[in-house]
């Protein structure tokens, strides 16, 4: 920790000097915090070396931090960006399954709205709970797009995570369609407007089912929260249930469009109120989005940085710690 403040104070002191200086690309080398806590740890690995030479050093650094060419290595390149992908598809195929399947039609016992509910809810709740820590859990395109709007994930993500969900919808409608009996498949639970529902009617509930769950979802995992939030996953999966006890009346309940999607693809069922489901869940996602994360409780970051979000090129200060780790481990 010592030899860490001495450098910082040598920092501040060659910055001082190194910002009068007429090269523009030494102007803003040391533009940012992250780059220079890389300017900290070379330092001290180096051990009593003059400013200039460590400046030569962290010319690499900075050269790589800020080029815009191809080479520069995007998420969309990495094993973990796959692996999310393809979680979201596995856990939307298992989430479709299981609540379409709570909705059949038995002959010996159709089922009830609270039954409904509560399969929906459960299903999201552990999905959440099995991969959220892997991709997010979003398992929901309208949740996708939020997270986008928000400034959250890069435009990238959000169209392959749409994608794998869509799929991973079709493919849990299919395997649902095939385990069941053919008197009991219906119209495979595929969301419709029930009870004299206009499509104006239906938007305006889908929006307002979906706006309470993302915002929901922003709320139970945000982590500048320092309260005892309890169990996100639950809590997601508790407003997934709200939103059905009421819903089913009017829609169905969506408030996903792959959940739509899925069963209309496999039963060949696209009604003319179809739309409904996409405008109207990725509409609510949208407002909620916009309030949380920029009315309500707004990230502190610069347009850099939201842009580096959106190309898929950002690292969190969770990701540069672990780098300076290494660092001091590696050095003598």
């Amino acid at each position: 920790m010592e030899s860490f403040q001495i450098a910082e104070e040598q920092v501040e002191e060659g910055t001082g000097h190194l910002l009068g200086s007429t090269h523009t690309w030494a102007q803003s080398l040391l533009a940012t915090p992250t780059e220079r806590k890389i300017y900290i740890y070379i330092y001290i690995y180096l051990h009593g070396t003059n400013f200039w030479t460590i400046l030569l050093h962290l010319w690499p650094y900075h050269r790589q931090s800020t080029s815009s060419s191809p080479a520069m290595r995007k998420e969309v390149c990495t094993i973990v960006f796959l692996r999310a992908v393809f979680t979201e598809f596995l856990a939307t195929m298992i989430f479709v399954f299981f609540g379409l399947g709570s909705a059949l039609k038995w002959p010996s016992a159709l089922p009830s709205v609270l039954q409904i509910s509560l399969t929906f809810g459960l299903a999201i709740a552990t999905m959440v709970q099995t991969f959220g820590h892997i991709s997010g859990g979003h398992i929901n395109p309208a949740v996708t797009i939020a997270f986008f709007v928000g400034n959250q994930i890069s435009f990238l993500r959000m169209l392959f995570y749409i994608v794998a969900q869509l799929l991973g919808a079709i493919a849990g409608a299919g395997i649902l369609y095939g385990v069941t009996p053919s008197n009991a498949r219906g119209n495979l639970a595929a969301n419709g407007l029930s009870n004299n529902t206009t499509a104006g009617q239906a938007v305006v509930v889908e929006i307002i089912l979906t706006f309470q769950l993302v915002l929901c979802i922003f709320a139970s995992t945000d982590n500048r929260r320092n309260d005892k939030v309890g169990s996100p996953s639950l809590s997601i999966g508790l407003s997934v249930t709200l939103g059905c006890l009421v819903g089913i009346y009017f829609t169905g309940c969506s408030m996903n469009p792959a959940r739509s999607f899925g069963p209309a693809v496999v039963m060949k069922r696209f009604t003319s109120a179809h739309w409904v489901f996409w405008v109207g869940p990725i509409s609510g996602g949208i407002l909620a989005s916009l309030l949380y994360n920029y009315l309500l409780l707004p990230h502190s970051m610069n347009m850099s940085e939201r842009v580096a979000i959106i190309k898929g090129t950002y690292e969190s200060e969770e990701e540069w710690e672990e780098k300076e780790k290494s660092m001091e481990m590696s050095s003598p």
